[in-house]
């Protein structure tokens, strides 16, 4: 910016020029000294600070870390809000501006016609709304039927018994030779023992098998006939899901009569 010494400089050199044509009167270089300082003035883009705090519009918190940009601005004029939710945007040109205001998880906003003054700093208070997005339901659907046998050629008269249910059955005892009870015609005896009586067939011609291999009794203390006991050798906490065939068998159990 030119000083008033500069500016006087310049009018007395202009002074000397004009003298020869015409005598200089002292109203008459006021109002030549006026139009050079006025002409110096219009030269220089007249600039204003604005500062302002952005809140959440439904807490009234202070927004740490929210983008500020004066859109259309030649200089690309932007700041971020402190630790207090307040910004500040110097040197910003005189007239009418637009504010953009952008944070993660609200909603972008744009406010037109914020008028810049010279005279004082434009002090803004502006609220944000958190951004919400609507998403489409999610449907989980199980494509297995519950109980569904493992074996694939087993369509009739047969289902799978999981350890998870062996272990919530009342009174099982953790042995999967109990929870059958509790299906449609099987039944067990009245001893206490794990004998499986299926649509009253004896228990002699049930059939055990582990891991696809045929067993004899599987069970502590087998009676005579090898036909139950009292406390099972499988171990729940290492059985997988078994299944269980009431009738209909496939020909792999062979002669089965009762169960497998």
């Amino acid at each position: 910016m030119q000083t008033t010494e500069m500016i006087a400089s310049e009018f007395n050199k202009m002074n000397l020029s004009v003298v020869r044509f015409f005598p200089m009167t002292k109203k008459l270089q006021i109002v030549i000294l006026a139009i050079l300082v006025g002409g110096t003035l219009s030269a220089q883009a007249l600039k204003q600070t604005v500062r302002g705090t952005i809140v959440d519009e439904s807490t009234q918190q202070p927004i740490i870390g929210a983008t500020v940009m004066i859109l259309g601005s030649p200089s690309e004029l932007g700041t971020v809000t402190d630790s207090e939710g307040r910004f500040r945007l110097p040197d910003v040109p005189l007239g009418r501006q637009i504010l953009e205001l952008s944070y993660l998880g609200y909603e972008r906003k744009i406010i037109p016609n914020v008028l810049v003054h010279s005279g004082k700093e434009t002090v803004l208070e502006i609220g944000m709304e958190e951004s919400i997005e609507k998403l489409t339901e999610v449907v989980v659907k199980v494509n297995e039927r519950q109980g569904e046998p493992l074996n694939e050629m087993s369509l009739v008269s047969s289902r799978s018994v999981s350890a998870e249910q062996t272990s919530r059955f009342a009174g099982g005892f953790n042995d999967p030779s109990r929870i059958v009870s509790s299906l449609a015609g099987v039944n067990n005896t009245g001893e206490g023992s794990n004998d499986i009586i299926v649509r009253g067939n004896s228990p002699k011609y049930v059939q055990w098998r582990l891991e696809g291999v045929q067993i004899t009794n599987p069970n502590h203390f087998g009676d005579q006939s090898a036909v139950g006991g009292s406390v099972s050798t499988l171990n729940n906490n290492l059985l997988a899901t078994s299944d269980f065939h009431t009738g209909a068998f496939s020909p792999e159990f062979g002669d089965v009569l009762s169960g497998v």
